[in-house]
C-alpha cells in the first residue's frame, strides 16, 4: 500500500484537541505513529485504551475513529503474511516503547 499523508487527533480529559500529521500505509500504523508523536510531547496527558484517536487521510480525504483497545486488538491479531507480521511486530515494539 502507498504512504498516505494522515492527520491524527484526540481530545484529552480536559477537552483539548491534540493532533499530529503522519505518514503511513494503514489506519492502524497511523494511529501508532501518531501516538509515537503524541507521547513525547509535554503538553498531552494520558493516553488510555478509550480513547478515541480521530484519522483523517488525504487524498483522498477520509476519516476513521479508532480506539487504543482496538489498536492494540489488531496489534495482536493474525497477520495474512510475514510482511504483515513484521509490520505489526515493529508497530508494538513502537507502542510498548510508549507505556
Amino acid at each position: 500500500m502507498p504512504l498516505r499523508t494522515c492527520t491524527v487527533t484526540f481530545t484529552d480529559v480536559r477537552g483539548i484537541r491534540h493532533g499530529v500529521d503522519v505518514q503511513a500505509e494503514s489506519l492502524f500504523e497511523a494511529a501508532v505513529l501518531a501516538l509515537q508523536i503524541l507521547r513525547k510531547d509535554g503538553w498531552v496527558e494520558q493516553i488510555g485504551p478509550s480513547t478515541k484517536l480521530e484519522v483523517e487521510v488525504r487524498e483522498p480525504c477520509t476519516k476513521h475513529t479508532v480506539t487504543m483497545l482496538q489498536v492494540q486488538r489488531w496489534l495482536d491479531g493474525a497477520a495474512p503474511g510475514p510482511n504483515e507480521r513484521v509490520k505489526k511486530d515493529r508497530l508494538k515494539g513502537m507502542l510498548g516503547m510508549l507505556r
